[in-house]
């Protein structure tokens, strides 16, 4: 699962970011774990986690080990997806050209 297309227009490295913590839902993931699931450099992830905990886009827990999990706001709703990629993509080009 992606983040919400309004999330979308930030750099890769941020979107990938964001990306892979949906996709662990209420797991969320280690800086580590982060660091495997997106191609690029541990310099870009720190400054990537850093830009995302700035516009309070990602949580981060440090209980029994530093976790990080997406806010609430980034997470698509499940119901609201359908089964047919197409039509989301149909739907977000009438969007785009206003029709």
């Amino acid at each position: 699962m992606a983040a919400k297309p309004e999330y979308r227009d930030r750099p890769d490295v941020e979107v990938a970011l964001l990306d892979a913590l949906v996709d662990r839902g209420d797991e969320g993931m280690t800086v580590l774990e982060l660091r495997a699931a997106v191609d690029a450099d541990i310099d870009a992830v720190e400054e990537g986690l850093s830009a995302l905990k700035d516009d309070s886009l990602i949580l981060v827990e440090t209980e029994e080990s530093v976790r990080v999990y997406a806010h609430e706001r980034v997470v698509p709703d499940p119901e609201a997806a359908t089964d047919d990629p197409s039509a989301g993509l149909v739907d977000a080009i009438r969007d785009r050209i206003g029709l």
